[in-house]
């Protein structure tokens, strides 16, 4: 077995977890509950107006040494403390987006296919290959979310929610390996 006997499985699999990603996205209401509007929206638009895109703390503190300060102390109790992420004025372009997803479903994909070429015999039975190929899904899907809680407050009920995700996408993933491969 072989990344390239393995195309089918990558890439049915890549395109069965992209549907299922827009219907967990756009369909079901479980990751609208994540999203928080500001006391004043149009006072923080204002505010962040003139920031180009990039990604920003709030306060900025470039130096440890600045943490000994007593007034970035303060500011850090009294708060807030943020992270943002500002991106491009205009209307989002989802063609791009969309494309770009479905790119990083092929690449886990692949990665399936390498960890169970390189693991397992030609012919391996279903669950074998369902196991293999679902456990490196669930981990490229789902783990990199631990350390958006971790460090940068993204609400660990949130990641909960990427964590169900990412299990869905995986036994999406593995149930196309065992049955493909």
């Amino acid at each position: 077995m072989t990344i390239m006997t393995l195309w089918l499985p990558i890439i049915v699999s890549a395109a069965i977890v992209f549907f299922a990603g827009a219907v967990i996205w756009m369909v079901m209401p479980w990751h609208k509950s994540e999203w928080h509007k500001t006391t004043d929206e149009e006072a923080v638009r204002a505010a962040l107006k003139g920031c180009r895109p990039g990604m920003y703390t709030l306060p900025n503190v470039t130096d440890q040494a600045e943490f000994k300060k007593p007034e970035v102390q303060q500011k850090l109790i009294d708060g807030p403390q943020a992270y943002i992420t500002i991106v491009p004025s205009g209307l989002p372009k989802m063609g791009g987006k969309l494309v770009m997803m479905f790119g990083f479903n092929l690449v886990v994909a692949v990665v399936c296919a390498y960890m169970v070429s390189r693991t397992l015999p030609p012919g391996a039975d279903y669950l074998t290959v369902f196991r293999i190929s679902g456990t490196v899904a669930f981990v490229a899907y789902g783990m990199a979310y631990i350390q958006e809680s971790i460090w940068f407050g993204r609400q660990w009920a949130s990641t909960g929610k990427t964590f169900l995700d990412a299990l869905i996408y995986a036994l999406l993933t593995g149930g196309v390996f065992g049955w493909l491969a």
